[in-house]
């Protein structure tokens, strides 16, 4: 089996091609500023490195979300148009499932809790076993003190991601609380690894009904009044 990957949750891009070997190739690419314009390059070039042709895939996987609302948008276009001048099955992993699987080998016997900046005191949140299996469910969660302490109590928690800078002011004192020191960032990796588990089990999506797991509108700003006066 050959399956390309795709995460374009946060700003930047990232890609990854595997088969049952393993990961034969990957590019990631993180900028202040959306990459998305280089997402059809990075495409080509991991396709290409891995030895391969895009016509050569059996399946095209994305993160599905949560993430930025622009990125999620650009990452399951591009994958839907692949799919449809492929013809080949889309696969949608949940981007902060593939995020906890970067660090389940690395934290035995603690919950890992991966979060999304969502502006201000919010983040897209979801918090999963070393086994990377759910533990509490995707949402969208306003942190104050009192977040997260029912598992707190009990558990060593590991909150990661580019939302984790949020929670370390409020819990950061916490004796079960943890936060690494190096940024953990969406990856199509990981992506890969939970789609080659979907593929083989063909959990494909409906590529004409699919839309990326946005978990809440877009709220875009108001309108500036215009200072024109017009009859």
């Amino acid at each position: 089996m050959l399956l390309l990957s795709i995460d374009t949750s946060i700003r930047g891009c990232s890609v990854a091609v595997h088969s049952d070997a393993g990961l034969l190739a990957a590019y990631d690419l993180f900028t202040d500023k959306s990459s998305s314009s280089m997402l059809t390059t990075l495409i080509q070039s991991s396709v290409e490195h891995s030895g391969y042709k895009l016509s050569d895939v059996d399946a095209i996987a994305v993160a599905k979300g949560p993430g930025s609302y622009t990125g999620l948008r650009v990452g399951v276009s591009t994958t839907k148009g692949l799919c449809y001048a492929l013809d080949k099955p889309l696969i949608a992993i949940n981007t902060l499932q593939a995020m906890a699987l970067q660090l389940s080998s690395f934290y035995p016997g603690h919950l890992l809790c991966p979060m999304i900046d969502a502006r201000r005191m919010e983040v897209y949140s979801a918090v999963f076993d070393e086994h990377n299996a759910f533990v509490q469910p995707t949402q969208a969660v306003i942190l104050d003190k009192s977040s997260f302490q029912d598992l707190l109590t009990s558990h060593k928690v590991v909150f990661f991601g580019d939302g984790a800078a949020k929670c370390k002011t409020l819990l950061g004192d916490h004796p079960n609380a943890v936060f690494p020191t190096e940024p953990i960032r969406p990856s199509a990796k990981t992506v890969g690894q939970l789609a080659l588990i979907a593929l083989r089990n063909e959990q494909f999506e409906d590529v004409a009904a699919f839309e990326p797991y946005y978990l809440k509108d877009f709220m875009s700003p108001a309108p500036r009044k215009s200072s024109l006066i017009t009859q």
